[in-house]
């Protein structure tokens, strides 16, 4: 099964829609969504029940901080992301908000685990950014693969079976085969705020047969998704940030 997976969608309409247009495109038979649909961006609703409907096809979806953020305040968002979640507070249904509460903080599926975060303590939202990180999250779980996001930037962690550890920032459209004698934390890019210095969104597709996982960037409208967020009034940094991808 051919699987696209996206984290950090971040109510970036036109940056979702062109990265589902182009997982279809490359033949995903599996939608997952590894959390943080909302936030930053200003089509929260469009996201959402875009996610919702996904799931109610057999996609699968995770919370992400900003997610869980709409119902349970949280004091670890700067001024700019807090602006945001107030903002779409305000802007999403009781159903709405009710589809992010009851997202589960993790899921299973055969030899893989999807999070948003990682797999230690997903509850404490830490960033995967070494190798450190990634043995700790890949010591918390008995799967082989992990996939998460929320850093929004792409990397690949592999454990040997002695624990060695390596680490390498793939490169978009070249496959990596995920060997069975290691284990793997792969973490996504984000679709709706990439943090790389690259602004296309970013988002990934896994073989589960050939268990090869390619990493991809998609152009996509920049401008009007910037414009969407301060014609709302929030933040202009959160638009000026699309077009440098930082």
């Amino acid at each position: 099964m051919r699987l696209a997976l996206f984290a950090d969608i971040h109510a970036n309409r036109q940056a979702f829609a062109a990265c589902l247009d182009a997982a279809r495109a490359r033949g995903a038979e599996r939608l997952i969504c590894l959390g943080d649909i909302v936030g930053y961006g200003a089509d929260p609703e469009w996201a959402v029940d875009t996610v919702k409907d996904l799931v109610a096809k057999g996609a699968i979806a995770v919370r992400g901080n900003h997610d869980n953020a709409i119902g349970v305040p949280s004091d670890s968002m700067n001024a700019d992301a807090q602006a945001a979640i107030d903002w779409t507070r305000s802007r999403l249904s009781g159903e709405q908000k009710e589809f992010l509460a009851e997202l589960p903080m993790s899921r299973e599926e055969d030899n893989r685990l999807y999070v948003h975060s990682e797999a230690s303590d997903p509850a404490k939202w830490r960033y995967v950014r070494d190798t450190a990180d990634a043995a700790r999250s890949m010591m918390a779980t008995e799967l082989q693969i992990t996939f998460c996001g929320h850093i929004h930037r792409p990397g690949l962690y592999s454990m040997s079976p002695t624990a060695k550890m390596t680490s390498f920032v793939p490169t978009a459209g070249v496959a990596v085969q995920l060997l069975t004698g290691r284990r793997w934390l792969a973490v996504l890019g984000s679709v709706g705020q990439p943090r790389d210095g690259d602004p296309a969104a970013s988002f990934a597709m896994f073989d589960t047969a050939s268990r090869e996982i390619t990493y991809y960037r998609v152009p996509y409208d920049v401008a009007t998704a910037a414009a969407r967020i301060k014609a709302n009034g929030l933040p202009h940094w959160l638009a000026d940030r699309l077009s440098i991808g930082r």
